[in-house]
């Protein structure tokens, strides 16, 4: 009865615990809708201020959105696009450094960092600074997407709400990644994605945080609808209506995954290549990001459609408005100028440009192959669209999320088959390091699954079956009357540090201590009139039948490292032997590495 009712009370415990995330989650998603609200004015007003009114620069946007500011009078100056960027990459780096160093960078490896190591803590300032810098890092030219600083900001907003609420760990980090989902899902116009995309993007194999998806579509929509209240709901492209219309057709989409693939190998290598060598410039990382905004300027100078989001070139690209040359371009100075303006220690995510130049390297792939097999690519145009899915789900090792971001973006799910095909093979064909650095493989790997890993594994296997594995002699339980030079002389045999001791009936009678042993001899002598008996102590017990769990909590409560087991014999307590704490620990490494071969 008692058992039944404490288990009643931790199931109602745990059902009010996530019914209070499910309600919290609605005013995380009004607050990380905002915080999209103002990011993307910031960004539009840091682009039409830097980009519009110094350089004169107007790169065309998405067709699903309008800029907020009017366009000014100043005529085009090239050159100024070398001074542009590297002042935007001068204010960033002094804000950033000054005040929030944690917020240099694409953003989304913070969160994810918070996530695995640090307990979803984030500082109150991150959210503020990471607004800030981004907008004018991107603004100002540099490549660089919301992606990362809406993800960083909406999980600070998670976690700076989880924090002054006093919530658990656990909760904290449910609430984080809610938020992150939250401003990814708004921002995007992609409320579905975003609710998937916080749960696939902690881990590079197939795992995902299932947890995360309740609270995170909530967060997502709630978000999403902040959003569009101020700026409307729709996709964020407007694409032509693309059709899948013969399984043939996935042959020459084969060849764009394995392409998509290998430039995303690429992409991941020169991103971390620059980082590196950013890292050993000796200066204060203050002016990085300037030295990153000049050399991105200065690709710039020469390709203009290479800097800023490049969202305006997919809007053309879909249209079929650009030639294979021009595709090719983007796409390779695209890869350069986000690794000068994010790997230097400037701030904006990686997301924007790698669907940019997804989309681009899938553009050209795909009028390459209609000019050769015009009748298996009758519109290379919707190679854009599938380039920008199989790209990004190489580089992030996020199949699932990605396609489906990708339709909600551009509004088109004719063509979820092929996107789902090339996402999975270029997953598939994905290099050892991907764009996100704070990824772990699987659940396996992260410490906050360490401790339900190994309860888990540990309640499935009992003591019997480790001590018929266990290749270390088991003593013989030892007589009440057997005399203390004898049992010395025993002992010296086995590497245990308790024996049994039973009665004459073969019944267990206690244990006797090998510590208190040495003790008696240095006092009393070897040859001292004592016996067994005189030595025996109770110690705790545990059944063959009972799991390792089991076991491991006995040996914690009572802070003992071996346990007597007893087997069930007509009611008489025989002794089966001893399982020590290290039997354990191997048993779960054997387990943990059977797991893993599976």
């Amino acid at each position: 009865m008692l058992n039944f009712y404490e288990d009643f009370k931790r199931r109602v415990k745990k059902w009010l615990h996530m019914r209070r995330l499910l309600l919290l989650a609605i005013p995380t998603g009004i607050i990380a809708g905002l915080g999209s609200v103002f990011f993307y004015s910031a960004l539009d007003f840091a682009h039409h201020y830097f980009l519009d009114y110094l350089a004169g620069y107007r790169p065309p946007g998405p067709g699903g959105e309008t800029p907020l500011l009017k366009a000014t009078a100043t005529p085009f100056v090239r050159w100024m696009l070398l001074v542009v960027p590297t002042l935007g990459g001068l204010l960033s780096g002094w804000l950033i450094y000054t005040f929030a160093p944690e917020a240099e960078g694409h953003g989304t490896d913070a969160a994810l960092e918070a996530y695995h190591f640090k307990d979803a803590r984030i500082r109150a300032r991150v959210p503020l600074i990471k607004t800030i810098a981004s907008a004018i890092t991107i603004g100002s030219g540099g490549s660089g997407g919301r992606e990362g600083p809406i993800a960083q900001i909406g999980a600070g907003f998670g976690s700076i709400l989880a924090q002054r609420l006093h919530l658990r760990t656990e909760e904290r980090r449910i609430l984080m990644m809610a938020g992150m989902s939250a401003g990814i899902g708004s921002i995007f116009h992609a409320p579905l994605a975003g609710a998937i995309f916080a749960a696939e993007i902690l881990y590079r194999d197939i795992d995902m945080e299932y947890e995360l998806l309740v609270p995170s579509a909530i967060t997502s929509v709630v978000a999403y609808c902040v959003f569009s209240l101020f700026f409307g709901f729709g996709s964020l492209f407007i694409t032509p209506d693309y059709q899948f219309h013969h399984s043939a057709e996935m042959l020459p989409y084969t060849i764009l995954a394995v392409v998509v693939a290998y430039v995303a190998r690429f992409y991941a290598r020169i991103f971390y290549f620059v980082r590196d060598v950013f890292l050993k410039i000796p200066c204060v990382p203050h002016l990085k990001p300037a030295i990153g905004g000049f050399l991105t300027g200065i690709i710039g100078y020469y390709f203009p459609q290479a800097i800023y989001t490049g969202y305006g070139v997919l809007q053309n690209a879909f249209e079929g408005k650009l030639a294979v040359s021009v595709l090719l371009i983007v796409a390779i100075g695209k890869i350069f100028t986000t690794a000068f303006s994010i790997a230097s220690g400037g701030s904006g995510g990686v997301f924007g440009p790698s669907v940019v130049i997804g989309g681009t390297l899938g553009g050209a792939v795909g009028l390459l192959l209609h000019g050769i097999w015009p009748a298996l690519v009758p519109n290379p145009e919707a190679y854009v669209i599938v380039g920008m899915a199989g790209f990004f789900a190489s580089a992030a090792s996020t199949p699932f999320s990605t396609v489906i971001m990708v339709s909600e973006m551009t509004g088109n799910y004719e063509l979820l088959l092929p996107s789902v095909w090339v996402s999975t093979l270029a997953f598939l064909l994905k290099g050892r390091k991907g764009i996100y650095e704070k990824q772990l493989t699987t659940r396996f790997d992260t410490p906050i699954h360490h401790a339900d890993i190994l309860l888990g594994l540990l309640a499935r296997l009992t003591v019997h079956e480790v001590l018929q594995r266990t290749k270390q002699i088991q003593p013989d339980p030892v007589p009440l009357d057997m005399k203390l030079h004898q049992l010395v002389a025993y002992m010296s045999k086995y590497p245990y540090s308790t024996f049994i001791v039973v009665d004459k009936n073969g019944s267990y009678a206690g244990v006797v201590n090998a510590q208190r042993v040495r003790h008696m001899v240095t006092f009393k002598g070897i040859d001292a009139d004592i016996a067994v008996r005189d030595l025996v102590e109770p110690r705790a017990t545990i059944y063959s039948w009972d799991s390792l769990a089991t076991a491991l909590k006995k040996m914690a409560e009572e802070k003992i490292d071996e346990l007597v087991v007893l087997t069930d014999r007509s009611d008489r307590k025989v002794p089966g032997g001893l399982i020590q704490r290290s039997d354990i620990l191997r048993a779960y490494d054997e387990a943990i590495y059977k797991q893993k071969e599976e």
